[in-house]
């Protein structure tokens, strides 16, 4: 279990002093994942801040198809955002699942290409997770990748269920989106256009 870090109280002020006074800056290794919404749209949130703030960014999608045009699609092109979908769709439907890890592969080819190019201050890999849970990727030679690879100030968003244990102990934030109620499961409300894609 993740315990939560109070920055309030005493220990908490103290604790923001001690901060500030060693003004430590690194690229962080952020991760959002479990079984609740909002793991891709909270990336997509940084996303945003990072490129109001003139940072360089990027999104590659492990599993959305290449051909999608969901709403962060749409959103990126008019903002001039590189998005790029290497998946063929949701996995549990795919007709072909030796394509589906090829493309997966390709994905990771993709991102290793844009971490080590210089061209990024944040990367978002979403849906990598899933890479991991089906054998498709393994963490441990993607975490020796990236401890070789990674650019030191570069940020990297890993998003997606089942994030291995592995990862979260690499990682230097992880949040867990925890599924309470969803309005398909109470009251049979089918996904929506600019609120679920």
């Amino acid at each position: 279990m993740i315990e939560s870090h109070s920055t309030t109280g005493t220990a908490g002020i103290a604790a923001r002093q001690a901060a500030r006074k060693a003004n430590i800056k690194k690229g962080l290794v952020i991760v959002n994942t479990g079984h609740g919404k909002g793991k891709t749209t909270a990336a997509l949130g940084l996303l945003l801040r990072a490129w109001g703030r003139n940072m360089r960014v990027c999104v590659i999608q492990f599993i959305k198809n290449e051909k999608a045009q969901f709403g962060e699609h749409k959103a990126a092109k008019k903002l001039g955002i590189e998005f790029i979908s290497s998946g063929d769709g949701f996995t549990w439907l795919s007709k072909d699942l030796d394509e589906s890890v090829a493309r997966a592969r390709h994905g990771w080819e993709i991102a290793q290409q844009k971490i080590t190019n210089g061209d990024y201050d944040v990367i978002i890999l979403d849906e990598m997770t899933y890479c991991f849970k089906y054998g498709w990727l393994d963490f441990v030679d993607v975490r020796a990748w990236l401890i070789e690879h990674k650019p030191p100030m570069l940020h990297l968003v890993i998003t997606g269920r089942y994030a291995p244990d592995e990862l979260i102990e690499y990682a230097d934030l992880v949040t867990e989106m925890k599924l309470i109620k969803h309005p398909f499961k109470e009251q049979s409300i089918r996904a929506q256009a600019g609120i679920e894609f």
